[in-house]
């Protein structure tokens, strides 16, 4: 074995195929290079090549994409990486660095029966505009004796913070101030690319604060971390809401973010001949003229709260809220409360109520994909986002790059076995949530949680506690009936029944980021961009055709210089880097044509 815990002959296979990989690109050769792919073979591409987020399918897609783009990217410089990755289930794999004319990148490579099975490629700077850290960092002082000397950092933060958005403009404006957006705009200021973030509330990680009292993030911490800035190595497991909250308000100060407060965004308007946006918002009450190159959405995966629209509603002479308005169960002490709603949202505020002595029914519309989190943090992450991976040298970097490799169109028969462990591992908690009457799917196609959330990004809870309130019959669970109305005292239902209820909370999920686009910039826009998430399998919530990516997060859309950032805190972090290269260029007037645009 060598030093990365893989046989030597492994990585020397590797090696000689990236070496026959070099030569065959800098022959622009593109039929050689072709045969060194599997019949079978994905190359999924962040950037480097394309100035997109795409995965080219089979020899044709790659050679199309190698024809259209291989001579101005010029790769070369094509080394292997001493990070370590072992060999799966098809052959040996590696990671690798490699240069374009332009930047340098990072990949990562499998191989089956000798070729390329899967090729990834991911651009991690530009040359030329590299972020100024470690030998490159700022001195932060001019030594010495200057009199007259009046800046120090702190004024300078200031004269920053007066000017921004007033004498000067901002080339990015970032709607959202969540995790998603704190993390590009870090990433922009590294890259001396000038932002603001907009931020409704009134403190940074009032996103996370102003939610119910008992969330706590139920991913682990080392797949959670924010980038440049780890989390403590004795940061909990699972971070409770409010503790989230104070580090991203500590981390945009640490990181010098332009980060406006009590900021909302009015409406937003593209001038295609001065070719920037027109971003009107309110600021404490004041209105506000931005004019950026670029705007991005970091709201989160999808757009407003929705709430169903079911006869009755306005007879109701109990309380109403969306799941995202929902604060604290103490208020609800010995008062009967619904739920509508059984993903992840609906089972915390089940959970909370409880706890602080409500009468709680979950009414279950359809089913769920429920898993102990135990069970997925040693089936689900234990290989790449743990203290074990951690001991064998798998950094959030590695593993990060080990995630995105997967191409979507292979990743169920990964994930198919991988639920059917899980499955059999708890076949007792699964018989006893069954006799409980609750609905629990793995996905249409068994391919489990992970999935399901690219997919549709709801419909899902990872078990904190929940589960045994409802097995145990402490929760009540309304499931098989659907709601036909609102009485004045409660809900009725198709089978004739009613549920009294002095709360109603409807977990029922978000509009999509369409509904969004529509509201604040314009229908046509909308209509214009298309689809949201999602990467077209053909499952419910996800309709096709096949994109085999996220649809328009990450990279351009069909909206000049509109673009969506955000999702969980591992995407969040991993995809701003991209992000923030495509626009570092564009501002410093690199020429970045986008395979695959129409």
């Amino acid at each position: 074995m060598d030093q990365v815990g893989q046989p030597a002959v492994q990585r020397d296979d590797v090696r000689a195929w990236l070496a026959a990989f070099e030569h065959a690109l800098a022959a622009r050769d593109i039929a050689a290079v072709l045969d060194l792919f599997h019949d079978e073979c994905y190359w999924r591409d962040l950037v480097a090549f394309t100035w997109n987020v795409k995965t080219l399918e089979g020899k044709d897609g790659i050679g199309a994409m190698l024809e259209a783009v291989l001579d101005h990217v010029a790769p070369e410089n094509w080394a292997l990486s001493e990070a370590p990755a072992s060999g799966g289930e098809e052959g040996p794999e590696a990671f690798f660095t490699f240069e374009t004319r332009l930047g340098r990148g990072v990949g990562h490579v499998r191989l089956k029966d000798g070729r390329a099975w899967t090729l990834l490629t991911s651009l991690s700077e530009l040359k030329g505009h590299e972020e100024r850290k470690g030998r490159r960092r700022i001195n932060g002082v001019a030594h010495g004796a200057h009199p007259g000397r009046r800046q120090t950092w702190l004024d300078e933060r200031w004269r920053e913070g007066r000017e921004l958005g007033f004498a000067t403009q901002p080339y990015v404006v970032i709607v959202g101030g969540g995790q998603g957006g704190i993390g590009l705009g870090a990433r922009l200021r590294r890259l001396g690319v000038p932002a603001i973030i907009l931020e409704k509330n009134a403190r940074a990680g009032d996103s996370w604060r102003n939610r119910y009292r008992s969330l706590v993030l139920h991913d682990p911490v080392w797949y959670d971390h924010l980038p440049y800035l780890a989390f403590p190595d004795d940061w909990p497991v699972f971070t409770p809401r409010d503790k989230i909250g104070d580090w991203l308000e500590a981390y945009v100060s640490i990181m010098e973010l332009n980060y406006w407060t009590s900021s909302t965004l009015v409406s937003a308007g593209y001038d295609d001949a001065a070719e920037e946006w027109s971003v009107t918002v309110n600021r404490n009450g004041e209105e506000i003229t931005l004019r950026p190159k670029h705007l991005v959405s970091a709201t989160g995966a999808y757009g407003p709260p929705k709430l169903p629209e079911l006869p009755g509603m306005e007879h109701f002479k109990g309380t109403q809220l969306h799941s995202s308005a929902f604060g604290d169960g103490g208020d609800w002490q010995g008062r009967k409360c619904v739920v509508v709603g059984s993903g992840s949202s609906a089972h915390d505020i089940c959970a909370d109520l409880f706890e602080n002595g409500a009468d709680v029914t979950m009414v279950q519309r359809s089913s769920s994909t429920v898993v102990r989190s135990e069970t997925l943090l040693e089936f689900g992450f234990k290989g790449l986002y743990s203290e074990d991976a951690l001991e064998r040298g798998i950094t959030t970097d590695i593993a990060d790059l080990t995630t995105a490799s997967m191409p979507f169109r292979v990743a169920p028969r990964y994930h198919i076995p991988l639920w059917q462990r899980i499955t059999d591992h708890d076949a007792k908690f699964y018989a006893q949530l069954a006799a409980a009457g609750f609905r629990n799917d793995f996905g249409e196609d068994g391919s489990g949680l992970m999935l399901k959330g690219l997919r549709r990004g709801s419909g899902f809870y990872i078990d904190v506690g929940c589960s045994a309130l409802i097995i145990d019959r402490r929760i009540g669970l309304k499931s098989g009936a659907a709601i036909t109305r609102l009485t004045e005292t409660g809900l009725a239902f198709d089978d004739g029944s009613e549920l009294n209820a002095d709360l109603i909370v409807y977990a029922t999920g978000f509009h999509t980021m369409q509904h969004w686009v529509a509201t604040h910039i314009s229908p046509e826009v909308a209509e214009r961009v298309g689809h949201c998430w999602g990467y077209g399998s053909g499952t419910t919530g996800d309709p096709g055709p096949w994109e085999g990516e996220l649809r328009n997060f990450y990279k351009p859309t069909r909206q000049k210089a509109l673009w969506f950032h955000g999702g969980n805190l591992f995407m969040s972090r991993f995809y701003s880097q991209h992000v923030a290269l495509q626009l570092k260029a564009r501002m410093e007037g690199i020429p970045t044509p986008v395979l695959g645009q129409d």
